[in-house]
C-alpha cells in the first residue's frame, strides 16, 4: 500500500513527517532524508502495531495536489 506522508520544514531547520491515513504515525529528521527514512520505519512499525492488535488496517485515501498560486 502506498500512503501519503506530509514533511514540514520546522524553524530551526529540522523536518517533521505524519501520514495523514495512519492517525499517530509520526517522525522526524535533521534533513529531509532522514525525517522520510523515519517516516517509512514508523509506518512499518505501526502497520506491525496494529496487526499485532488485531485491528483494522486503513486503507490509504488521501491525495496530495500542489497547486501555483500567483
Amino acid at each position: 500500500m502506498n500512503y501519503l506522508v506530509i514533511i514540514e520544514q520546522a524553524a530551526d531547520g529540522s523536518y517533521s513527517a505524519y501520514v495523514p491515513d495512519l492517525p499517530g504515525c509520526v517522525s522526524c529528521g535533521d534533513t529531509m532524508p532522514e525525517a522520510e527514512q523515519a517516516i517509512r520505519e514508523a509506518i512499518t512499525l505501526h502497520i506491525e502495531s496494529l496487526r499485532s492488535h488485531g485491528e483494522p488496517i486503513p486503507r490509504p485515501t488521501s491525495k496530495a495536489l500542489t497547486v501555483h498560486a500567483g
